[in-house]
């Protein structure tokens, strides 16, 4: 199977999560695809001054992976500066955050897991 970037359904969240202007969420794959293991594999697209604001993940574990771009990323409280190649790790029972502070567009590949 071949899904063309063309093709991808994608959707417009504003304020997710608390967090500031709007996300873009492009799919990569569906959770039959991802054989009812996960529930996202996405691209997520953060223009200058948005992001996704603290949240804690219960039963399921959210990776990202800087695709493009910079942003800051709240670690359970502990704000950490990341970078195009850096990987984030959520585990259950944790909180995180990201926002775009700088002044162009961040992309990231987001991952939820479950447990």
């Amino acid at each position: 199977m071949i899904k063309r970037a063309q093709a991808r359904p994608e959707k417009v969240t504003e304020n997710m999560r608390g967090g500031p202007g709007s996300v873009k969420i492009s799919a990569l794959a569906t959770p039959e695809e991802l054989l009812n293991k996960g529930r996202l594999f996405s691209v997520i697209t953060l223009e200058p001054g948005c992001g996704i604001g603290t949240h804690e993940h219960l039963e399921e574990t959210e990776l990202f992976y800087v695709l493009e771009g910079e942003a800051d990323y709240n670690d359970n409280g502990v704000m950490e500066h990341l970078m195009t190649g850096d990987v984030t790790v959520c585990p259950p029972g944790e909180c995180h955050g990201v926002t775009n502070n700088s002044g162009s567009v961040t992309k990231l590949i987001a991952l939820i897991l479950y447990r």
